[in-house]
């Protein structure tokens, strides 16, 4: 199969997960979840469901083991909503690029308060400067 047909697969996928469960998923534990990607095999026969769910390691694995649980029920609307031979088996993952992300950002804006005159190491470091000459 080419990849881009694939990849139109991988996104007709995605938006059906996304909807349903943003819509009909009454799962209490699914909660604050994005789809962030899917990825299909080759032979359309599995897909893998990147999300990434906001929260602590615990509420993210609850809402893995929750998406997990519905998988099927996923797999019955990706079945109702495409027209495929094979219905692809539902695995989920936690993408960490969201995370990861704000981790970088967190990063660089201490950077930035270090480096920023007028900052308080900035003003300690001058009058030290000042002190030798």
């Amino acid at each position: 199969m080419s990849s881009r047909r694939l990849l139109k697969a991988g996104e007709a996928i995605r938006e059906v997960v996304a909807s349903s469960i943003l819509t009909e998923l009454r799962d209490p534990r699914v909660r604050d979840v994005t789809v962030v990607g899917v990825k299909v095999s080759p032979d359309m026969r599995e897909a893998k469901v990147s999300v990434s769910v906001m929260g602590d390691e615990a509420q993210q694995q609850l809402s893995l083991r929750g998406l997990q649980n519905a998988a099927g029920f996923l797999q019955s609307k990706i079945a109702s909503r495409i027209d495929t031979r094979h219905t692809p088996r539902l695995q989920f993952v936690i993408d960490k690029g969201v995370q990861h992300s704000l981790l970088v950002g967190e990063i660089l804006e201490k950077i930035k308060q270090e480096r920023e005159p007028g900052s308080e190491e900035e003003t300690s470091r001058a009058s030290e400067q000042e002190d030798t000459e």
